[in-house]
């Protein structure tokens, strides 16, 4: 039944925002954060914690040993956008105003063929050179052995993803905060709301429903118009059919 809403509410609405979290991707193989199998359950070789890690004073003091956690667990070059993906990026060949804001880092709406998307916590796709700004792709910093250094000058390459300590990018947020505000219909897809600042923007929805998809219960849900506790795969198919 809750489906059958989400479909009627994605028929309905012209402006649709999706904001999702990582369990869209997990169906592409890539794991979230803080389920019994994620990332922060694990414990690295180095005896660190992974939030330990992916931080920017860890970066700074300890870059070798951030890129082995960061190149062995946090990029999945082989993982491709899943049905959920597409679907999403295809609902603007119905004529819909379909904008994306997501706190994944993996690329994959935007390979799937969402062209507005805004990525909070940035992407494992974008790398610069600390001393001179030169960019690099995922692919080189993935394939360079031990710490990924710039062909130009020689200077630390760093990826442009928000590491703890360090703030979101201005205009990513202004254009998040805006696709979030004029949205008819807001899509809230495979987080647990827990990660500030980024959860804090959904409070700027102004439209007309809410809908929730994730495995287990959020802080939200009591907020949201439309709650689906299921694989967003398993939802999408439904939607299809």
């Amino acid at each position: 039944m809750s489906v059958e809403k989400l479909r009627k509410a994605i028929e309905k609405a012209s402006r649709i925002c999706v904001f999702t979290g990582a369990g869209i991707s997990c169906p592409s193989g890539i794991p979230d954060f803080r389920s019994a199998e994620g990332l922060y359950s694990e414990t690295d070789k180095s005896g660190y914690s992974p939030e330990e890690i992916i931080s920017h004073s860890f970066f700074i003091k300890h870059t070798d040993l951030f890129y082995d956690f960061y190149k062995s667990k946090m990029m999945y070059p082989e993982a491709m956008p899943n049905k959920a993906h597409l679907y999403f990026a295809q609902l603007k060949k119905q004529g819909k105003i379909v904008s994306v804001v997501t706190q994944n880092i993996d690329g994959l709406h935007s390979e799937a063929g969402s062209t507005e998307v805004y990525e909070l916590h940035g992407s494992v796709h974008r790398n610069f050179c600390q001393n001179c700004g030169e960019f690099f792709d995922g692919d080189y910093v993935y394939k360079s052995i031990g710490i990924p250094k710039c062909e130009k000058c020689g200077g630390t390459i760093k990826p442009d993803v928000v590491l703890y300590e360090e703030g979101l990018d201005d205009d990513t947020v202004i254009g998040a905060i805006k696709a979030i505000k004029n949205a008819d219909l807001l899509i809230i897809i495979g987080t647990s709301l827990a990660v500030y600042p980024a959860a804090s923007f959904i409070g700027y929805f102004r439209g007309e429903t809410i809908a929730l998809i994730n495995k287990s219960p959020t802080p939200f849900d009591r907020k949201a118009d439309i709650v689906i506790y299921d694989d967003i795969v398993n939802v999408t198919e439904h939607l299809v059919e």
